[in-house]
């Protein structure tokens, strides 16, 4: 979805998506791909746990109400306030995934690779996770991918030099 919309959207970022594999057992994938790209920032999409039969509500998210955006030791503070500014913006409806440690996702293996890379983290629902019948709504994944979109579009050259630590 972010790749089609952004055919039509003029933007002056380059734009690399990665299929990684491993993201269970080791993050070799995400490892690889970072460290071969050296992106200047980076947006990894994953899946998050989706409310459901036999699943906690603490620790799930509804379907087809919205967009993940991940914060924590992993994530920087400042992308991850751009993508929420931005989805408000658009109306896009979101929810806080609070990740206090190792996010489980390739946002950690992204962010501590090299000299450490600016990363934020999105998500979506997703029910029955690692099974064979895993599910998510169509609706959060085209919202996923129109905030990526829009969140390329409207970065300016000179982006990254507003990137802080504070």
């Amino acid at each position: 979805v972010c790749l089609e919309e952004l055919q039509n959207k003029p933007h002056v970022w380059d734009v690399w998506a990665v299929a990684t594999v491993q993201e269970e057992v080791s993050y070799l994938g995400a490892y690889s791909s970072a460290f071969a790209l050296l992106p200047q920032i980076a947006i990894v999409v994953d899946g998050t746990f989706a409310k459901g039969p036999g699943a906690s509500d603490w620790q799930t998210f509804p379907m087809g109400k919205g967009v993940g955006l991940g914060m924590g030791p992993n994530m920087h503070p400042f992308l991850h306030q751009k993508l929420r500014e931005l989805a408000d913006s658009l109306e896009i409806p979101w929810f806080l995934d609070v990740t206090p440690s190792d996010s489980g996702t390739d946002a950690f293996a992204v962010q501590v690779t090299a000299e450490g890379i600016p990363t934020a983290l999105v998500e979506f629902p997703i029910r029955y996770m690692h099974t064979p019948v895993e599910s998510a709504a169509l609706k959060d994944i085209q919202r996923v991918g129109r905030l990526l979109a829009e969140f390329v579009a409207s970065l300016e050259a000179d982006f990254v030099d507003g990137i802080v630590w504070e």
